[in-house]
């Protein structure tokens, strides 16, 4: 039996294994936490990972079938190249990639551009807002607790700009369950949630640079802000202006599954266009998402799109679970705990003051802010970036996950708290 073929036999048992997991804790959280499964899938992943119950041995030869916990020899062990800073196979993570590209192309698509057109002038000040504060705790906390040297180090920077982040997918959920998605409060929170992302976009992108060459340079900076900026704008202003050509002639196929084909690969052209120009591929797909938001291809494929997104996302998220490294986190709850009541306050009240100058009620305000709390999949898009490009080391990813899962955990009930008994009073336009 040929290397390559063990190794597609293990595969196929790796993807089982993540399916049914993936499936079962996102059932069991949904119901019984009453959170976003994405939670259960995160949890997941660390048990099953390399650190755990991946550990546990098996060979995949027929002839010599055996099962036991040896070191370096399980289902999810794998000894990472000289290229690699991955705890899982370069095939596993790849097809973990195109869940991170699925999910950003869908929440391109989710986005209402009208409504988000409406809210731009309040919704821009709350991402600012819910932006400053944060990076501001993040590059502060790592140096308080000795993980990095200065504020300006790559490691302070990197956290600073994974703060930032703000789940457009968890707080869309948590709105269309409570109905308050066309709300003032909900149009604005995911409004902010654009621009925050794309912003905290570009803020990772300097600071990839910054660790790249070494140095800050603000022409540098100013290039990689023109850049990402520009190449924002282009992508997204071109998608929009053929949009309504686009989904014509990919409605125009009559083959079955067509349409969804033809926009996928449209979104992975996107991904692999910013991934050339030294961009993060999720810019690309959740551009080319965005333009084609208020299309009939988007209503088209929107069934279609969820049963692919059933399968690949939730690989993504239990294989950012799993590498969480357990046995790195033992000097990391008390900073870990730290960085996420920071996370968690940062972003509310960053959010809710410039809510306030805008004329938004106190309660509404709130709202806002809790509503800009959550992490999920877009901060663990930004963890996984870090920790494959050096940028933070496994203690520090392994705060990153904490963060993200309880800043997932906390927002569902708060945000629910917050739109109970709501007044009917009308909010500004």
């Amino acid at each position: 039996m040929t290397l390559e073929h063990h190794d597609l036999i293990k595969l196929t048992f790796q993807i089982a294994t993540i399916l049914i997991a993936a499936k079962l804790s996102g059932e069991f959280v949904a119901k019984y936490l009453k959170t976003p499964p994405v939670l259960g899938e995160l949890l997941v992943g660390i048990l099953i990972g390399p650190s755990i119950l991946g550990g546990l041995s098996i060979d995949f030869n027929p002839a010599n079938f055996t099962l036991g916990f040896t070191s370096g020899s399980g289902l999810f062990s794998v000894s990472p190249d000289s290229h690699s800073k991955i705890p899982v196979s370069a095939t596993l993570w790849a097809i973990a990639q195109i869940g991170s590209i699925v999910l950003l192309f869908s929440a391109g698509l989710e986005t209402n551009l009208k409504q988000f057109l409406k809210y731009f002038k309040p919704a821009i000040g709350v991402a600012i807002g819910g932006i400053v504060l944060p990076f501001s705790f993040g590059c502060i906390l790592p140096v308080l607790f000795g993980f990095s040297n200065g504020i300006f180090d790559s490691p302070s920077l990197f956290m600073g700009s994974l703060l930032t982040a703000t789940s457009i997918g968890i707080s869309v959920r948590i709105l269309e369950d409570l109905n308050e998605l066309s709300s003032p409060e909900g149009v604005t929170i995911l409004g902010a949630a654009v621009i925050d992302d794309v912003l905290g976009i570009i803020i990772l992108t300097i600071v990839l640079g910054i660790h790249s060459a070494g140095n800050i340079n603000v022409s540098t900076i100013s290039l990689i802000t023109a850049k990402t900026l520009g190449f924002w704008l282009v992508l997204t202003g071109l998608g929009i202006l053929l949009s309504n050509y686009i989904s014509k002639i990919f409605l125009g196929f009559k083959t079955p599954g067509s349409a969804i084909t033809l926009a996928l690969a449209l979104a992975f052209i996107a991904a692999g266009l910013a991934e050339t120009v030294g961009l993060a591929m999720i810019i690309g797909a959740f551009s080319i998402g965005l333009a084609l938001s208020n299309t009939k291809l988007a209503q088209f494929i929107h069934k279609p799109l969820m049963s692919i997104y059933a399968i690949f996302v939730p690989i993504f998220f239990v294989v950012m679970g799993m590498m969480v490294n357990l046995q790195d986190m033992g000097g990391i709850w008390i900073f870990g705990l730290t960085i996420s009541i920071a996370a968690i306050l940062s972003k509310l009240i960053g959010s809710s003051l410039p809510a306030l100058l805008f004329k938004f009620k106190l309660i509404e305000s709130l709202r806002i802010g809790i509503g800009m709390v959550p992490r999920g999949e877009i901060a663990i898009l930004i963890a996984s970036i870090g920790i494959t490009q050096g940028l933070i080391d496994s203690k520090l990813y392994g705060a990153a996950i904490m963060l993200t899962m309880i800043t997932t955990l906390i927002a569902p009930p708060l945000l629910s708290l917050s739109f109970k008994n709501k007044s009917n009073q009308d909010s500004p336009n």
